[in-house]
């Protein structure tokens, strides 16, 4: 008789309902080291956003990251972008849904996203610095 407990009480999908979900949860997000290594080519192949704050944005963000707060996610703000350029969003960390929330604002408007899991928490774990902006004027 198997054990019963948090884990095994409900039993774990078949294989073909485990791979599809898998196999689409890279459709939808990324990890930070595959992102530091795009990042690390020349043509990393998606822009990079954070969507936090600029004050937080200015204490420490990814190297090569644009600040755009998803709040600020309008069709506007994206036009120097062509359609099909691929965006990748970040925010503090696995505590905080604002990644979430700026691809879902990306994705309103039409536009390729992945979210990079584990932001800046995640960033600073696996070993990647962050780079503080450079005060107006600099």
């Amino acid at each position: 008789m198997p054990t019963l407990n948090a884990v095994t009480t409900i039993p774990a999908a078949d294989s073909a309902a485990a791979l599809a979900h898998f196999a689409a949860s890279f459709g939808f997000e990324t990890d930070c080291a595959d992102v530091a290594a795009a990042l690390a080519s020349d043509t990393p192949g998606f822009v990079l956003l954070d969507v936090r704050s600029p004050a937080l944005f200015a204490q420490g963000h990814v190297p090569g990251a644009v600040n755009l707060p998803h709040g600020k996610i309008v069709a506007s703000r994206l036009a120097d972008y062509p359609l099909e350029t691929l965006f990748v969003t970040y925010c503090a960390g696995p505590h905080c849904n604002g990644a979430a929330r700026g691809a879902l604002r990306l994705a309103q408007l039409g536009r390729p996203v992945k979210l990079m899991i584990g932001g800046v928490t995640g960033w600073q774990d696996e070993g990647f610095t962050l780079v503080r902006a450079e005060p107006a004027g600099h």
